[in-house]
């Protein structure tokens, strides 16, 4: 429950080492840089989005070499391989990769020149297609298809949409000009869809012909061939022949390539953390012969850049307390609760003047998720697959490596719950000791049997422990919010009117409440007279210092109450807060009964071979997708009690994330040596 003290950090050193410096600060990752805005004529800014713009552009060339190569050379990958990370370099791999750039961005640049030739023959090739495809019915025509006749004759070369006869043809022009006879029509081939012809007449009759074929039709092929449709059929063969082989051979000098692919990979991280290096040089303040950097640096890190960038730039680095509210926040928590910082982040950042909630909120936050999943088998599976990826893949990503340890500790908490409620595989033991056994299931308190007791069977129960778990949540919540005004704000009567008030007014009505007879129903005992006296007198007490101090802050005495009274109204907030609780026993019920009936789905078909596969199937598959959406709706809810009726009653948030100047690569990291 720690958020790291901040320090602003200036570096000054001379221009030649700024190169280096900010490097060195990048692979560190330990300072976020500010814009440093200095107003002075020895100070200038430097503007370096042409180079940014250069390198952009060569780490787009790498990715677009990457996939045109990934399309000819699939690279292997693992199920798992998206858990693996980075690949760590050392400081030697890393200069020794940045000394073959070159020769990387010119192998990205052939295998984009290839991928261009593949493209410009493709799409020869589609041309060429066409052109075979439109002479294909013209095949048997023994003149070029641009022949238009002789000195005393004129032909018409060309097709009419469906299937004719000739007869059909002499007959539609005979009717349209009757007085010409020297026609002569060749069919040349025809199928339902055209009939491809080649007519022939005497020039002098050639315009009558021309305009009456029109009107019945008749059309030129979109494609004229200047030779015999025969040898034009040679020649595109080939042409497309040809464009295969510059196809093949630029494919085959893509694969040749195939060794160069993790290379590639660098090169785009390589150019990318340059991109970030000359961005940042938009915020630093630089003159003739110096710059000066300035940012934040969380404490613990900063005596160990100092002592490095004096050492080896001879720089001076000077720090100062950061007590400004812009300064950014970094979070400090331990090992069981620094998984759950990603569920507090997606909420916000505490600001300055308030505490860092995360070590509590962890605490509930698991005891939610294992009441809501409430099944050991299922947390056995969650915790035992969250653990092995964590042993497993050391370079997980900081990510997802926190997401599967919070996961791993919701697991652990789901099998703790789950042998309190007697779940395993919903009542796995059980039915498969009756069905396939035909005996009695051993009375294996946590796996039959519950440790404590089972939902199912008493729901009340669950209930009411669930509104138990509320209440001290939002206590809790409370709670924080006095500690915020003790140590933050030095505030000590609002600890009174805002904190003790709320105490005084749920917990007397609690107390009220449990002295009524409809309690000895709900919760199975009453408390006696006296606590109802003893909670009365809390929630007056508590309801006048609301009444009277929660709209302190307005000077009119009318304005004053009214806002005490709207204060008052807050405890229906209460009300519908601790209601909500009672998805711990909804979904925690879910869980087991949904597991329950599939188990009895797969017992249906008895002890026999076909019985025992329909039953391993279905408790695999159906145990599968309970368990999917089910601990999706845990991990929902347990998030909404957290965002909603937890930090509700305390947290203010709005703190900005600490974000060094740090690697932002996707394939690479580098190890920096101390």
């Amino acid at each position: 429950m720690a958020m790291l003290k901040m320090q602003r950090v200036y570096v000054y050193a001379l221009l030649k080492y700024c190169k280096d410096i900010l490097e060195a600060l990048q692979r560190r990752g330990v300072v976020e840089i500010e814009n440093l805005n200095i107003e002075d004529s020895v100070f200038f800014k430097d503007d370096t989005s042409a180079y940014q713009a250069q390198y952009q552009r060569m780490a787009s060339t790498a990715i677009e070499a990457n996939e045109i190569l990934s399309r000819y050379a699939k690279r292997k990958k693992g199920l798992l391989s998206s858990f693996k990370g980075r690949k760590q370099l050392s400081r030697e791999e890393y200069d020794k990769l940045v000394d073959e750039t070159p020769d990387i961005l010119r192998i990205a640049y052939d295998i984009i020149s290839c991928q261009k030739n593949i493209d410009t023959n493709e799409a020869e090739k589609v041309k060429y297609q066409t052109q075979l495809d439109i002479i294909q019915p013209w095949l048997s025509l023994d003149v070029p298809m641009n022949f238009t006749g002789t000195a005393t004759t004129r032909a018409f070369i060309g097709k009419f949409p469906g299937d004719k006869t000739t007869t059909e043809i002499v007959t539609e022009l005979a009717e349209i000009i009757p007085e010409v006879e020297d026609v002569e029509i060749e069919m040349i081939s025809h199928d339902s869809n055209q009939t491809c012809v080649f007519i022939l007449t005497s020039r002098t009759n050639a315009d009558a012909v021309s305009d009456a074929l029109r009107r019945i039709g008749f059309e030129y092929p979109s494609y004229i061939s200047p030779v015999i449709p025969k040898q034009r059929e040679k020649e595109i063969n080939k042409h497309l022949s040809n464009r295969d082989g510059r196809i093949l051979e630029n494919e085959n000098v893509i694969k040749s390539y195939a060794k160069y692919a993790e290379k590639l990979d660098f090169l785009e991280d390589y150019y990318v953390m340059k991109t970030e290096r000359y961005a940042a040089y938009d915020d630093i303040a630089t003159s003739r012969n110096t710059f000066v950097l300035s940012g934040y640096i969380p404490e613990p890190d900063a005596e160990g850049l100092k002592e490095y960038l004096e050492t080896t730039f001879d720089a001076e680095v000077e720090f100062e307390a950061a007590t400004n509210d812009d300064a950014p926040v970094k979070l400090k928590n331990n090992k069981f609760a620094e998984p759950a910082e990603s569920v507090l982040a997606t909420y916000s950042y505490p600001d300055h003047h308030e505490a860092d909630p995360t070590s509590i909120m962890a605490i509930f936050y698991y005891i939610f998720f294992g009441m809501m999943f409430s099944d050991a088998g299922y947390g056995l599976v969650m915790a035992i697959a969250c653990a092995v990826c964590l042993l497993k893949f050391k370079g997980m990503e900081p990510g997802l490596r926190r997401s599967m340890k919070m996961f791993f500790w919701c697991g652990v908490s789901t099998t703790f719950w789950g042998l309190l409620f007697g779940s395993f595989f919903g009542d796995a033991v059980s039915v498969i000791s009756n069905t396939f056994f035909h005996t009695a299931p051993p009375n294996i308190p946590g796996l039959v049997t519950p440790i404590w007791f089972n939902p199912v069977d008493d729901p009340m129960q669950m209930l009411m422990f669930s509104f138990l778990l509320g209440i001290i949540h939002l206590f809790t919540g409370l709670a924080i919010l006095g500690y915020n005004y003790i140590r933050y704000k030095k505030d000590y009567l609002a600890v009174i009117y805002d904190v003790i008030s709320w105490y005084l007014l749920v917990g007397g009505g609690i107390l009220a409440l449990l002295t009524m007879d409809m309690m000895e129903n709900i919760a199975g005992f009453t408390l006696p007279p006296i606590f109802g006296t003893v909670g009365g007198i809390m929630a007056a007490i508590g309801a006048v210092i609301i009444l009277f101090f929660a709209g302190r802050e307005s000077k009119n005495p009318i304005i004053r109450l009214a806002k005490g009274a709207y204060g008052l109204y807050g405890t229906t907030g209460y009300l519908s807060d601790i209601l909500s609780y009672s998805r711990l026993l909804a979904l925690g019920l879910a869980t087991g009964v949904i597991a329950t009936v599939f188990n009895k789905i797969g017992s249906m078909m008895g002890d026999s071979i076909i019985g025992i596969i329909g039953f391993i199937l279905i408790f695999i598959i159906g145990h599968g997708v309970n368990i999917g959406i089910n601990a999706l709706g845990a991990y929902v809810h347990t998030n909404r009690l957290q965002f909603v009726e937890f930090f509700g009653k305390f947290y203010t948030g709005g703190g900005k994330e600490f974000k060094p100047f740090k690697i932002n690569t996707k394939h690479y990291t580098v190890k920096e040596e101390n």
